[in-house]
């Protein structure tokens, strides 16, 4: 799981967007762990790469997202038909 979902997911639980179980500090290690979910930091190669993305996405979350599964060559799980125009490997 990526840090910016972590990320996201404090930003919206902080914001009451987001209603969990358990803060996001308790439940995000727990759920990862549960499902066998390995945490992904975020890279610096990464980060500079939010420049090239094309602007059909306005959330900065999910161009992370997207940029970062560029360069960790990982799958995207969403059903937001925008990241699909993005050459990132999408499923849902």
């Amino acid at each position: 799981m990526s840090s910016v979902s972590a990320w996201e997911i404090s930003v919206k639980y902080k914001l009451g967007k987001l209603k969990l179980k358990s803060t996001p500090d308790e439940f995000i290690p727990k759920n990862r762990a549960k499902h066998g979910i390995s945490e992904l930091a975020l890279s610096e190669a990464a980060v500079l790469n939010i420049n090239k993305l094309p602007d059909y996405h306005s959330d900065p979350f999910d161009r992370m997202l997207i940029c970062q599964a560029l360069e960790e060559q990982c799958v995207i799980l969403t059903p937001d038909r925008l990241i699909h125009k993005y050459p990132a490997k999408v499923m849902w």
